[in-house]
C-alpha cells in the first residue's frame, strides 16, 4: 500500500454543519499557511488539534503544552521519552493518513484554537482543510512537511503558535545537521556511498521507493536506494528483488526482522545480510528514519551519518542524540538510554 497522507473521505463526506460555541469575540490575526491560504486565528493559542501523525510530532516539539490529545497513544516504551503532561493525553483520531476517523463532534467538543496539519500539500488537502474548517468554525492551518522545508516550517509553526525562539532554535538545530551531512558527503565519494534497502515491518518486505518521503533521510546522507522504482510511496517486494537488487546495506525499523533476518534462507544470500549489515534503527518516542515521517527523522541524519560513514563523521554522536531530546521532546536522556540510542 502507498503510504502517504491520505483525504480521508469518509470524514469529508460526513461532515454537517455543526455549531460550535463561541464565547467572547477573542483578538484575533491572520496567518497566511503554506498553501497560500489566509487564516484568521486567535491571537494566542493555547489548545491545538493535531490532523495526522506528523502534525503530532511537529505540535509536540514546538509546544507541547497546547497538545489536546493524541492521534495515536503512545507505547509504554515511548512514555520517558516525552514529559509527563502530554502521556495521559486522550486519544482523540486523525483526519488525515491511516488510522482511526476522528469524529466530527469530538473536534468541535475540544474547543479547539486551530488544527494543525504537517505532510504533503495538493489540491485534495486544500479542499478537506477548507471544508473541515467552514464545517466546524475552527482554523486548519497547512504546514508543508517536506524534508527540504522543514526550516521554513518549524519558523511558520513557531510564529502561528506564538513561540517563535522554539521554532527558530528547532530550524537552526536542522540547519546545522544538514551542513554536517554536506561537509561528511564532501569527504565520501559517490562509488564508496552505500546500496540501502530499507525493509519495514516483520517480514522485512515493504520498503520505499525512491523519492518517497519514507526514504528522505537516507537519499539526502547519499546512500542509493536500491529500490528503483518511483512513485513517491511505499511498494512491497518479494526476496527475489531483494537479491537482485543486491544492496550492501539494511536499515530496518522492525526490532523482529533484525532478530531473525539472519536465519532466514531467503535472505542469506543477499549481501547485507550474508556480511551482518541490517542495522537496526532506534523508534523511541518515534522513529529515527521514518513513523512518523516528521521532526523525528532529524536526528536520524546523525545517526545514519554515524552507521554509514564511520571514518568521516567525527562528531559525537551521544551529545547530538542528548541536544536532539532535549530541544524537541524536551527530556535529557540518561546514559543508559544514550547507549540503547546510539546502537
Amino acid at each position: 500500500m502507498t503510504f502517504t497522507r491520505r483525504i480521508l473521505l469518509r470524514l469529508a463526506g460526513a461532515l454537517v454543519a455543526v455549531p460550535l460555541a463561541l464565547g467572547a469575540a477573542a483578538e484575533a490575526r491572520t496567518v497566511t499557511d503554506s498553501a497560500g491560504r489566509a487564516v484568521e486565528i486567535p491571537d494566542v493559542v493555547t489548545r491545538v488539534f493535531a490532523a495526522g501523525p506528523p502534525a503530532a510530532v511537529l505540535l509536540y516539539a514546538v509546544k507541547p503544552e497546547a497538545m489536546i490529545g493524541w492521534v495515536r497513544q503512545p507505547r509504554p516504551q515511548d512514555l520517558p521519552f516525552l514529559i509527563e503532561a502530554v502521556r495521559n493525553l486522550p486519544t482523540l483520531g486523525q483526519i488525515t493518513g491511516a488510522g482511526d476517523v476522528v469524529n466530527v463532534e469530538t473536534i468541535v467538543a475540544e474547543r479547539p484554537d486551530l488544527i494543525l496539519d504537517f505532510g504533503t500539500i495538493n489540491d485534495g488537502y486544500v479542499d478537506l482543510a477548507n471544508r473541515v474548517q467552514a464545517q466546524t468554525g475552527v482554523p486548519y492551518i497547512l504546514i508543508d512537511g517536506s524534508f527540504a522545508a522543514t526550516p521554513e516550517a518549524l519558523r511558520l509553526v513557531g510564529d502561528i503558535l506564538g513561540v517563535p525562539a522554539q521554532g527558530e532554535a528547532l530550524a537552526a538545530y536542522f540547519e546545522a545537521a544538514l551542513a554536517e551531512v554536506d561537509r561528511v558527503l564532501a569527504t565520501v565519494p559517490a562509488e564508496a556511498r552505500p546500496r540501502i534497502y530499507m525493509a519495514r515491518g516483520a517480514t522485512g518486505l515493504q520498503s520505499g521507493t525512491r523519492g518517497s518521503i519514507n526514504m528522505a533521510i537516507i537519499e539526502r546522507v547519499g546512500a542509493v536506494n536500491v529500490v528503483d522504482s518511483t512513485g513517491g510511496g511505499l511498494v512491497t517486494v518479494s526476496p527475489e528483488q531483494v537479491i537482485a537488487w543486491a544492496p550492501d546495506t539494511i536499515l530496518t525499523l522492525d526490532a523482529t526482522f533484525a532478530g531473525e533476518v539472519a536465519g532466514r534462507p531467503e535472505w542469506q544470500t543477499v549481501p547485507a545480510v550474508a556480511n551482518g549489515r541490517v542495522l537496526l534503527a532506534p523508534d523511541t518516542p518515534f522513529g529515527f528514519l521514518d513513523i512518523p515521517p516528521s521532526l523525528n527523522r532529524i536526528v536520524g541524519l546523525y545517526w545514519s551519518l554515524t552507521k554509514l560513514y564511520p571514518d568521516a563523521a567525527s562528531f559525537d554522536l551521544r551529545a547530538k542524540i542528548r541536544e536532539f531530546y532535549e530541544l524537541f521532546y524536551h527530556v535529557t536522556p540518561t546514559d543508559g538510554q544514550l547507549d540503547v540510542l546510539v546502537r
